[in-house]
């Protein structure tokens, strides 16, 4: 995913003089092609992401249409009081881009996790949040995002993320896209674990269960409108992602049901309230968390009875 997203970085810097690249002291040879557009579009704050996002604020209320490129907790947790006074106070139009999303970096320890981010970003005013499933819904948050007037967050994977999507799709801000149909569970899903809700869903489908697969690239705003059309003819609504069961879609979704009638349960699924103290890949993590596809498939059948 990050390199469609260097390709599409590049594709908006030819296009419009405003847009410059920010990144945190990573990807330089990844965004060679932004450098070949002008040296004007690519900019190397270092290792010094709050500072960066003070800077990004400055282009962006000067005109410019910066996009802040980094690993995920280091672009949102480490720099959050500049997001939210220098970014989301003054509306300014920066896109924040954090790569290798929920446990793409497993094996680097809590500290390259990015469980958190959706949670707190979510909280802040004038905060657009995106989780694109796959390249073609990343390029649409991107153009969305550039469209938009106010800050933004994008998590994006790391490499090698299937496509989920055969081309372009038309994303709106604020508008679930439907995977599949279905009319007896309803996965919710958000970001680059869609593969594995689908993959949720054949194991469902060989218990006679039709399952419809909903994905939300975009968190905030949630789209209550698909929800509310669609949540109550479910036996169960569930959400999926690579993110804490706190404060992501999971609980977004939780709190627009508080305040609706006549609606299914909500299963969460999502990681446990908790720092991952043991290494490995993203499989193994994914897995520990019960969030592998038997393991949330088993969930579900569970809570099913």
């Amino acid at each position: 995913m990050r390199n469609a997203f260097a390709k599409e970085v590049t594709r908006l810097a030819s296009a419009d003089e405003r847009v410059v690249l920010l990144s945190g002291d990573i990807g330089n040879n990844l965004f060679e092609g932004v450098k070949k557009v002008g040296s004007r579009h690519f900019l190397n704050c270092g290792i010094a992401e709050a500072n960066m996002i003070g800077v990004a604020a400055g282009m962006a209320m000067s005109g410019l249409r910066p996009i802040v490129y980094t690993i995920a907790p280091f672009t949102t947790t480490r720099c959050f009081e500049q997001i939210r006074v220098d970014l989301c106070y003054h509306e300014a139009p920066v896109i924040i881009v954090g790569t290798g999303a929920g446990l793409s970096y497993a094996e680097l320890g809590p500290t390259h996790h990015s469980l958190e981010d959706l949670a707190i970003l979510r909280t802040l005013p004038n905060m657009t949040v995106f989780a694109p499933c796959d390249i073609w819904e990343m390029v649409g948050c991107m153009r969305a995002a550039l469209a938009h007037n106010g800050p933004s967050y994008i998590r994006i994977g790391k490499k090698g993320e299937p496509d989920i999507h055969p081309g372009k799709v038309d994303l709106v801000i604020g508008r679930a896209i439907e995977v599949q149909e279905g009319h007896d569970v309803a996965l919710l899903v958000s970001g680059t674990i869609m593969p594995v809700a689908l993959a949720v869903s054949a194991i469902l489908k060989e218990q006679g269960l039709s399952v419809a697969v909903t994905s939300f690239p975009t968190v905030k705003p949630l789209d209550t409108d698909y929800l509310e059309q669609t949540a109550s003819g479910f036996r169960l609504l569930v959400t999926i992602e690579e993110h804490g069961r706190i404060g992501g879609l999971g609980g977004a979704v939780s709190e627009w049901r508080a305040g609706i009638r006549n609606v299914p349960p909500v299963l969460l699924c999502g990681t446990r309230d908790e720092f991952l103290h043991v290494i490995g890949d993203q499989d193994y993590a994914r897995s520990l968390y019960m969030l592998s596809a038997d393991k949330i498939a088993a969930t579900i059948l569970e809570k099913l009875g």
